[in-house]
């Protein structure tokens, strides 16, 4: 359907976290989405970094509340692995195949290009869940 990233500025932390959430409540009331998927926090060497990627992730989650729609979540290296092929694949790469899975023209931002990532590993793992529902249980063995 279309793609973005919402950016922030600034050097007030609280102010960049409230531009998230105020621009996830709008790319939501604009999309009407029926599910989230967003990638798992990990753990960094920068524990600083770390925090503020798992406060921005709550911001933008917080948006979704009051919509109360299911939340799937992904490790990086599963989406990698969705994607790519190799859960340990860079960003050039990610991007590479983001572009040829969509038929996309043009240049794709990274943060743009990981987000779709994260759909396109959900869309992935949602019609394997549908096609497995549909097996018998004693096939499932």
């Amino acid at each position: 359907m279309d793609s973005g990233c919402i950016r922030t500025s600034g050097d007030d932390f609280a102010q960049r976290l409230r531009e998230i959430f105020v621009g996830m409540t709008r790319v939501l009331a604009e999309q009407a989405p029926e599910e989230i998927s967003i990638e798992r926090v990990f753990l960094s060497k920068n524990a600083d970094s770390a925090l503020k990627l798992g406060q921005a992730r709550g911001a933008a989650l917080c948006a979704t509340f009051d919509r109360e729609l299911p939340v799937h979540e992904y490790a990086a290296r599963q989406v990698k692995l969705a994607v790519v092929g190799a859960g340990g694949a860079d960003k050039t790469q990610v991007q590479h195949m983001v572009k040829a899975l969509l038929g996309l023209k043009g240049a794709l931002q990274a943060d743009a290009a990981d987000a779709l990532a994260i759909a396109i590993c959900h869309a992935n793992h949602r019609s394997l869940k549908y096609q497995l529902a549909k097996i018998p249980s004693r096939r499932r063995r």
